[in-house]
């Protein structure tokens, strides 16, 4: 019964600002202010805000959103193509600095991103991808979470009987790792392609660093810009410029529907990539 209660709560806790969040896109300013704050406003309000929200400079968050999806995709592919040879490496292959590796590894996993944002642009700018596409598509894809979630997988999961099997067999290690191993560990590449794919998509201050113009921003840094228009957050933005609280409220929505759509579609690989590891055979 309290268990219950307590779930309950816990879910309306989480469940009432999203609610809030989707009901905001169907008012107007006014009844967002002072409205019922879970009431419907209409599906005519909704589409005038969202056709007020296109016409913020010419359609822009199309371009933001296009940013972060090209960003977002091309950092996740480089991760995926280093994570999981060198997550299988670390997890099944003994050789001299592994150990080393592995603390490296666990101790830039915890240090907080921001952290390192200075050091990364002093790199990229010394290299000249300052200010292009590169400067936030390898950085993103510099992942050690995925890196030390794939070396659990491979070195709890995996049975080292099965590849040795394979060896005997006259697989190359080669052979080994894309036939035999990366099959078995399908659930933890899609676990962290999803980790890495949401990370990407809600980082803000490297591409806020990195990137000069608003025609290069991702959707998140273009959020902090539609919310610099909204005059009760600043007062000073110029006439016909203006963005009211539901078309924010619209286009947080649809910068966030993306990894919800990734989420809901990828459900049953995820949970299952979560279970893989937690018991060794």
């Amino acid at each position: 019964m309290l268990a219950g209660l307590l779930l309950t709560a816990f879910a309306v806790f989480f469940v009432l600002p999203v609610g809030w969040l989707l009901l905001a896109t169907t008012k107007t300013d006014e009844q967002l202010l002072n409205g019922n704050p879970l009431s419907f406003g209409s599906f005519k309000q909704l589409e005038e805000n969202f056709t007020a929200l296109m016409s913020f400079q010419d359609a822009q968050l199309w371009t933001w959103l296009g940013n972060s999806v090209f960003y977002s995709f091309a950092a996740l592919v480089i991760t995926l193509a280093v994570s999981i040879p060198a997550g299988y490496v670390l997890g099944l292959v003994d050789f001299r600095f592994r150990k080393p590796l592995l603390v490296t590894t666990l101790v830039v996993m915890l240090m907080p991103a921001t952290t390192l944002v200075i050091p990364l642009f002093l790199e990229t700018n010394a290299l000249g991808l300052a200010g292009t596409a590169w400067s936030v598509i390898l950085p993103f894809s510099f992942y050690p979470f995925g890196v030390y979630l794939t070396y659990i997988y491979f070195s709890t999961a995996v049975p080292a009987a099965l590849l040795s099997a394979a060896r005997i067999d006259g697989c190359t290690e080669w052979q080994v790792f894309t036939r035999i191993a990366v099959p078995l560990a399908k659930p933890i590449v899609a676990l962290v392609g999803f980790f890495g794919f949401v990370a990407n998509w809600t980082n803000f201050f490297l591409p806020y660093v990195m990137l000069p113009g608003s025609d290069q921003y991702p959707a998140q840094v273009g959020l902090a810009q539609l919310l610099t228009s909204v005059p009760s957050f600043n007062p000073v933005v110029g006439a016909g410029f203006e963005v009211t609280r539901p078309e924010l409220a619209l286009a947080a929505v649809l910068t966030v529907a993306p990894v919800l759509f990734v989420f809901v579609f990828a459900q049953r690989t995820l949970v299952s990539g979560m279970l893989a590891g937690a018991t060794k055979e």
